[in-house]
């Protein structure tokens, strides 16, 4: 109950406006990896929130900066892992499960276990609950 309302207190001093957003902290390019620290913080900041359209907008161009960053510093290698098989681990090592992943989608009990075994593929809506949950780019799903 306690955490519930501490979540709903922050949620309450989120800064609501694009504007405010930029005060807090300004969207540029990120350059090393004190900036993106403190980047991640503000998209920590933002996750697990119901967000209004500004916040929504300030938070896929912070994503956007991040990923870019990312990809220029740390290059994913190429290799056999695929997004299902990422998803797997990730759930693994947060010890959830099919009814987890489930519930943490939104959806029926049924379809967690479908996206898992590989018979449902994830929608643009379910990449974005993970990206948030997990902290990692939609495109590591793909």
């Amino acid at each position: 109950m306690k955490t519930v309302q501490k979540h709903s207190r922050t949620a309450n001093l989120l800064p609501t406006t694009y504007d405010s957003l930029l005060k807090l902290h300004m969207l540029r390019p990120v350059h090393d990896e004190v900036e993106f620290a403190n980047a991640m913080e503000i998209l920590d900041m933002l996750a697990g929130h119901k967000l209004n359209q500004e916040q929504e907008d300030y938070l896929e161009v912070l994503s956007t900066l991040m990923e870019e960053y990312e990809s220029e510093r740390h290059p994913l290698r190429e290799s056999r892992i695929t997004g299902l098989d990422l998803l797997r681990s990730l759930l693994q090592e947060n010890e959830m499960n099919a009814a987890d992943l489930a519930r943490l989608l939104g959806v029926h009990r049924s379809l967690g276990s479908k996206i898992l075994k590989g018979e449902r593929a994830l929608t643009i809506p379910h990449l974005k609950v993970l990206s948030n949950r997990f902290k990692v780019s939609t495109d590591l799903f793909l």
